[in-house]
């Protein structure tokens, strides 16, 4: 550890007293994710998110403002551009997050590790782990945030709002007997192909819009598969996200000119659908956007397509 963030640290100490406090004098203690207590003082009113989609979630429920700092791919809702960034992911740096003396950094089970999350706490910085990888778990977190914030009834709101429209959804689906295939990250990357697998939050949403996923009976969230397994599964929908690193080039053709991909009926009947990235890939309350926006390629935009009789 740096010779700069142990004297941080013991800045943050010195700085936010009742944060070191014992349990005992604390007024909120919470579960996170991953099973962990995480005691405050009450509400926490300085706040450094680390992933958009929990961003998103205090912003929905009407904690932005205790926001004080976000991860560098928290771009929404607009204001938040506002909000100093730090470094997130691989890149985390405590020296950052310290300087902003938060009562809680909130990051994900994927971009942490247990050495940040000790020195974090060393310096009275309770640390709030979220995982979500389904719907339900997105209700969760969002009642989680909601909790830790003060901003239960709210969350609770936000909740009620996701399921009256995924069920408004599903209710005007048809479950149409076609399958889709999810790309979440394309091939020309150079990292494989990645998709979504049984249960996750992207599965759902084409469950929920009467698809079914090709690989939807992978048991993990985000298998890597290969070219054969898609080509061999000749799925009736392609559904790939719009911001996928290819610079100008539109998605959709990427996928439609891939060598060996011409004999797929998606491909033939052009059905390559691409879907807002953000919408599509966070577990927030944007899913039920995304929802109703596959729901909308499928249904409207198809029919309105097809040659009046």
């Amino acid at each position: 550890m740096s010779k700069k963030l142990v004297s941080l640290l013991l800045a943050a100490m010195l700085l936010c007293p009742a944060l070191a406090g014992t349990a005992e004098d604390a007024g909120l203690t919470v579960t996170d994710m991953l099973g962990r207590t995480v005691t405050l003082a009450g509400p926490a009113e300085r706040v450094v998110v680390l992933m958009p989609s929990d961003c998103e979630i205090l912003y929905a429920i009407g904690a932005g403002s205790a926001v004080v700092g976000r991860g560098m791919y928290c771009n929404y809702p607009a204001e938040v551009a506002d909000i100093p960034v730090v470094n997130s992911g691989s890149e985390t740096n405590l020296e950052e997050i310290v300087a902003l003396t938060p009562q809680l950094v909130v990051m994900t089970k994927m971009a942490q590790t247990e050495e940040q999350v000790n020195a974090l706490e060393a310096a009275g910085i309770r640390v709030l782990i979220t995982d979500a990888q389904t719907i339900a778990d997105t209700y969760d977190c969002i009642a989680l945030l909601g909790e830790v914030t003060g901003k239960a009834a709210e969350a609770e709101a936000v909740v009620s709002d996701m399921k009256a429209r995924f069920a408004a959804v599903s209710e005007k689906a048809q479950s149409t007997g076609k399958t889709v295939y999810f790309e979440t990250t394309p091939m020309e990357y150079g990292w494989g192909l990645y998709s979504a697998g049984k249960g996750n939050f992207m599965d759902e949403i084409g469950a929920i819009c009467g698809l079914t996923n090709i690989f939807g009976t992978v048991d993990y969230a985000w298998p890597v598969v290969s070219e054969e397994d898609v080509i061999n599964a000749d799925p009736d929908y392609i559904v790939t996200i719009d911001s996928n690193g290819m610079g100008d080039a539109d998605a959709a053709q990427v996928i439609l000119a891939r060598e060996g991909w011409q004999q797929m009926q998606a491909v033939q009947n052009g059905r390559v659908l691409i879907v807002g990235n953000d919408e599509f890939s966070r577990p927030g309350p944007r899913l039920a956007d995304a929802a109703e926006a596959l729901y909308r390629l499928i249904y409207e935009e198809e029919a309105a397509a097809e040659p009046a009789a």
